[in-house]
C-alpha cells in the first residue's frame, strides 16, 4: 500500500530565463499555499546573472511556502538539471512523499496541485499524475501520450490519411483529453511523482540532456508495476520552448537524435533502436514521395539525411555503457 502524499517537494529548472521562472516561481508558490511543501529552484549553470536575480527575489519577500535557490554546477540538460533538485531534498530534512517538478515556462492555476494529490492519495496503483497544459492559443496541448514504437515512428513521419487512420492505435498522442487517462506518460513540464517510485526505479538518466528523459523514466516506472495518471481538472498555463526555442529550429539538433536512440536502445535493446530508425526513415520517404506531389515542407532541411547518418553512425558505433539511473540519495530515504 502507498503511503499518503502529505509532505512535498517541488523542483523548479531555470537556464537563462530568471524573469519567467520567477513568475512561474510566484505561480507554484500560491498553488501551494496550504500544504506542507517547499520548493528548490535549480539554475542549470545559467551564466548570465540569473542565479544572483533569482536569490534577489527569493530574498525580496515572504512566500508561503518555504523557497531557496540552489546551484547545478554544470548544464547538464533537463533531467540533470531536476536530479539536483530532488537530492537537495527538503531544507527541514524531512523525506517528501512526493517530489513536483515544474518547467520554467509553466503556471499552475491555483487548485493544479491539490488535484494532483488528491488523486495519489485515492489511488495508490498511481505513481505519477500530471495536468492539462494550455495556451492562450491553444486550450488544450497534447499531454499524455503512449510508449512510442515502430508503427508509431512510421506514422509520425508519414503524417498521411490512410496511414495514420489504419495505425491510429499507435500514434504516441492520446486524441481525448477531456477526461481523465491512464496514460503510458505524459508531459513532465507538470508532473507528481511518488517518492517510493523514484526510490524504486532512479532519478532521471542523466545521459539524455533534452527529450525523452521523462518518458525513459515512465518507461522504468511502467516496467516496476506504477500506473501514470492524466488528470484534466490540474490546469497549467504552458508557453512552451522557451529555453529549448524549439519552435524555432531550422535544424534538428543532435542532442534529439542522441536522445531518441538512447530511449529506445535503453528501453528495448539495440536492434529496436535500429529498426525504430528505419521505421522513421520508411515514414519520411512517405512525406518525401507527397511533397513531389505538392505537400509542404515540415521537417527542417536535411532531416531525413542527418536521421539516416546518425542512425549509421550508432548501428556501426559500439553500445554505450548501460550505467543505472541515478538513485535518491539515503538522505531522502525512509529511514529503516
Amino acid at each position: 500500500m502507498s503511503a499518503r502524499v502529505e509532505r512535498l517537494l517541488a523542483v523548479l529548472l531555470n537556464w537563462r530565463s530568471a524573469e519567467m521562472t520567477g513568475r512561474a516561481l510566484e505561480a507554484l508558490a500560491a498553488a501551494l499555499d496550504g500544504l506542507d511543501a517547499e520548493i528548490v529552484v535549480v539554475d542549470n549553470d545559467s551564466g548570465d546573472g540569473s542565479e544572483e536575480a533569482l536569490r534577489a527575489r527569493v530574498a525580496g519577500r515572504d512566500w508561503p511556502v518555504p523557497v531557496r535557490v540552489v546551484q547545478s554546477g554544470r548544464n547538464g540538460g533537463y533531467g540533470a538539471g531536476n536530479n539536483v533538485g530532488i537530492r537537495a531534498g527538503r531544507a527541514d530534512g524531512q523525506r517528501p512523499d512526493a517530489v513536483y517538478l515544474l518547467n520554467s515556462d509553466a503556471f499552475p492555476e491555483p487548485e493544479a496541485l491539490r488535484v494532483l494529490v488528491d488523486h495519489l492519495n485515492a489511488h495508490p496503483d498511481v505513481g505519477m499524475a500530471g495536468s492539462q497544459l494550455y495556451s492562450d492559443d491553444d486550450p488544450c496541448h497534447a499531454t499524455a501520450f503512449r510508449f512510442p514504437g515502430l508503427a508509431s515512428e512510421f506514422e509520425q513521419c508519414a503524417r498521411t490519411g490512410p496511414i495514420s487512420r489504419l495505425l491510429w492505435r499507435y500514434r504516441v498522442p492520446l486524441s481525448d483529453l477531456s477526461r481523465p487517462r491512464r496514460p503510458d506518460w505524459f508531459a513532465g513540464a507538470s508532473a507528481l511523482f511518488r517518492q517510493e517510485v523514484l526510490e524504486e526505479v532512479g532519478l532521471f538518466d542523466e545521459g539524455f540532456f533534452l527529450y525523452f528523459e521523462e518518458t525513459e523514466l515512465f518507461h522504468r516506472a511502467a516496467r516496476a508495476g506504477w500506473q501514470a495518471a492524466f488528470l484534466p481538472a490540474s490546469r497549467v498555463e504552458h508557453i512552451g520552448s522557451v529555453s529549448t526555442g524549439m519552435k524555432t529550429w531550422r535544424a534538428v539538433p543532435d542532442y534529439w537524435f542522441d536522445s531518441r536512440w538512447r530511449y529506445f536502445e535503453r528501453c528495448h535493446g539495440r536492434g529496436y533502436a535500429a529498426l525504430a530508425t528505419l521505421a522513421r526513415l520508411a515514414g519520411l520517404l512517405v512525406w518525401k514521395t507527397r511533397r513531389i506531389f505538392g505537400a509542404p515542407r515540415l521537417d527542417p532541411p536535411g532531416t531525413f539525411r542527418r536521421t539516416l547518418r546518425h542512425g549509421l553512425g550508432r548501428m556501426l558505433r559500439g553500445a554505450p555503457g548501460a550505467s543505472p539511473p541515478p538513485v535518491v540519495p539515503s538522505r531522502c530515504r525512509s529511514e529503516s
